[in-house]
């Protein structure tokens, strides 16, 4: 079995590089694509990666929103801001930061966000379809 290495900082740049017509031509028409990224606790890595998540999405001319909450926020109120991020109509993508704090289903958190705001593919829906092997995106 050969062994293949991915780099994946020229993936990311090919990737990068295909989106920015696409944000540029919804920048044109209005549109400035935003993502909510919601982090609960203080997790050192997680802060990383959505920090590198935002910067990302600033240089591509879009914008990004991060929701601190506490390690010991519960469940509903968790729900109350999924909630609000769904019916937000200038929020275009949900991230959920896993892992979530033990006393936090994930199973719920992570089904709340609706499948054309899951960014991360996380839902059921997004799920089946990419199984079946008709995406309707992937993550």
């Amino acid at each position: 079995v050969e062994t293949l290495l991915l780099k994946g900082k020229p993936v990311s740049d090919t990737i990068r590089s295909g989106l920015e017509p696409r944000v540029k031509s919804l920048n044109e028409d209005g549109i400035v694509p935003q993502l909510a990224a919601i982090i609960i606790g203080d997790d050192p890595a997680s802060q990383v990666y959505v920090r590198n998540k935002s910067r990302a999405f600033d240089k591509l001319n879009c914008k990004s929103h991060t929701y601190q909450l506490e390690a010991d926020s519960n469940e509903q109120d968790v729900l109350v801001l999924i909630d609000s991020l769904n019916h937000d109509e200038e929020v275009h993508g949900i991230l959920i930061q896993l892992p979530l704090p033990e006393h936090l289903d994930s199973k719920t958190i992570l089904h709340a966000v609706l499948p054309e705001k899951d960014v991360d593919g996380f839902h059921p829906e997004n799920l089946g379809l990419l199984l079946e092997g008709n995406p309707s995106f992937i993550p």
